[in-house]
């Protein structure tokens, strides 16, 4: 592999994107606040937030909890396309005109999310700079991350996918500190999320552990050490 591989391999690992929550502008605050109209719903673990094929009618803001995005296929396959957390959008296809659901989002630890109408939604994009501003950077972060998705299913083993996947979840190359304890996620939705067997991801979680890049005591801990499985050649 050579040097610019190398950089660019570590790049989609960490994912460095911007940080959209950084700076002055606090989105929870500004939606939190009385000229926005919305309401506050808690989900409890494995609850459906909304379904694939319902109507999109609105756009939740995540403040606390983490978020599952999955599809079903017409044969019944299910497969994990993202894996959401707090400071994060959810149903924000319905601003592009879509108008079913694409996916089904289900909370994976607690959540508490604030749920604004689609025609709140645009009218807030369309008077306030700030918030408009930073709903764009999100975006952007978001399709980036996803190109990077695309890119680690292509081109990297089974293993080293899912070892991407855990340092993301971990929020390695964040502003914020990494190396959190990891919300609950079973080996199946592990091996949804990287298209392959949970036999396999238990393998490598086994390795993992047994190399020290993992810790799975009072929780999944991950070491930042185990970007050595993605450098590896």
């Amino acid at each position: 592999m050579s040097e610019k591989e190398r950089n660019l391999t570590k790049m989609i690992a960490t994912n460095r994107l911007p940080d959209t929550r950084a700076g002055t502008f606090n989105a929870q605050l500004f939606l939190e606040s009385n000229g926005i109209a919305r309401t506050n719903q808690k989900f409890e673990p494995r609850e459906t937030i909304f379904s694939q094929g319902d109507i999109c009618k609105d756009v939740m803001y995540i403040e606390k909890g983490h978020v599952k995005l999955s599809v079903v296929s017409k044969t019944g396959k299910e497969a994990v396309v993202a894996m959401l957390k707090a400071g994060d959008f959810v149903g924000e296809g319905a601003l592009a005109a879509q108008p079913l659901r694409i996916a089904t989002a289900t909370a994976v630890t607690p959540v508490t999310a604030l749920v604004i109408t689609l025609k709140e939604m645009i009218r807030v994009l369309h008077s306030d700079h700030a918030f408009s501003d930073h709903f764009i950077s999100y975006i952007l972060a978001r399709n980036i991350r996803i190109e990077e998705d695309l890119i680690d299913h292509l081109f990297n083993s089974s293993e080293k996918r899912l070892a991407r996947t855990l340092l993301l979840l971990a929020r390695y190359g964040d502003s914020e500190t990494p190396q959190l304890v990891l919300p609950k996620i079973s080996q199946e939705t592990l091996a949804e999320m990287i298209g392959t067997t949970r036999s396999r991801v238990n393998f490598f979680m086994k390795k993992f552990e047994k190399l020290g890049f993992i810790r799975q005591n009072g929780g999944l801990h991950v070491n930042d050490s185990l970007l050595n499985v993605i450098l590896h050649d």
